[in-house]
């Protein structure tokens, strides 16, 4: 069996020592034959059942790295992990239920159900999970990573020329600012932005802060952008001399799936109808 080197520590003395496991194309090739229930499989129950097929010795069994305070299993986190997250970037394997669920084999089994054939509804089905799984996926990062991913949306949106016009300012506590992009490269016309990655939902008050926010630095105009929603009042509040965009949890995601923000495309599928055209003889 081909193997590769990693690099274990010893929990008792701190010590690195070089440790061999199977290579990434063993392994992977080990996932797709493992035995999916209906199901499916998660990433923990297919480490077990590897280290047993694998015939993995005690020692690399328990052989960890260090990472900050933790002490990672090598074995799950640095050759099975991979290969899982490869086998779905490569569209051999899914999670029908979303991103911390159980695998499957891709096109094993079919989350939408559809009978009708319905293209476009099956369509829309696939977006609306997909958004659900990127909204899982904002809210488990740090507030200062969703104001980075709103800077990105918005560059990939039109706004501002480059990634290199737009910067998050969130952490530096500029006056309810989160996020400026410069409409032009000498900055005479700014749009400021507001992210918030809130459970609860957002109300007149916020929208007040940041339109005063906008009123110290001499603009007139934001986007206000939340993982959750917006109040009533939110929405209905009168920002008389401010042009402010709210952008809610929902059509956040849907902004990211059309942008190809934090998604790639796994199939492509052409659409083909009869050329009519070509089945008319030249009656000459």
């Amino acid at each position: 069996m081909n193997t590769e080197t990693k690099i274990a520590v010893d929990r008792t003395t701190g010590k690195q020592y070089p440790i061999e496991f199977p290579t990434s194309d063993i392994v992977e090739q080990e996932i797709l034959e493992l035995n999916y229930s209906p199901d499916g499989i998660t990433k923990r129950e297919a480490t077990q059942r590897l280290s047993e097929k694998l015939g993995l010795s005690d020692e690399q069994k328990v052989a960890v790295r260090k990472q900050g305070e933790r002490y990672l299993s090598i074995f799950h986190y640095g050759v099975v992990t991979p290969a899982f997250d490869k086998l779905v970037r490569e569209g051999k394997l899914e999670q029908p239920e979303g991103s911390h669920k159980p695998y499957v084999l891709f096109g094993s089994t079919s989350p939408l159900h559809s009978s009708d054939g319905d293209i476009e509804e099956i369509y829309q089905q696939i977006r609306e999970k997909i958004a659900g799984d990127l909204l899982q996926e904002i809210k488990a990062n740090s507030p200062a990573f969703f104001e980075n991913l709103v800077i990105d949306l918005l560059v990939e949106m039109g706004y501002g020329g480059s990634r290199e016009d737009a910067e998050a300012v969130g952490r530096s506590g500029d006056g309810g600012i989160d996020g400026i992009i410069n409409q032009d490269r000498l900055g005479l016309d700014v749009v400021y932005v507001q992210a918030k990655r809130w459970e609860k939902n957002v109300g007149a008050p916020e929208i007040a802060g940041f339109a005063g926010a906008l009123a110290g630095k001499g603009a007139n105009k934001g986007i206000f952008i939340t993982t959750s929603d917006f109040t009533k009042a939110a929405k209905d509040y009168d920002a008389a001399g401010f042009k402010i965009i709210l952008i809610d949890g929902k059509r956040l995601t849907q902004l990211m799936i059309d942008h190809n923000v934090g998604v790639s495309t796994v199939k492509t599928y052409e659409i083909k109808r009869v050329d009519s055209d070509y089945f008319i003889e030249d009656a000459g």
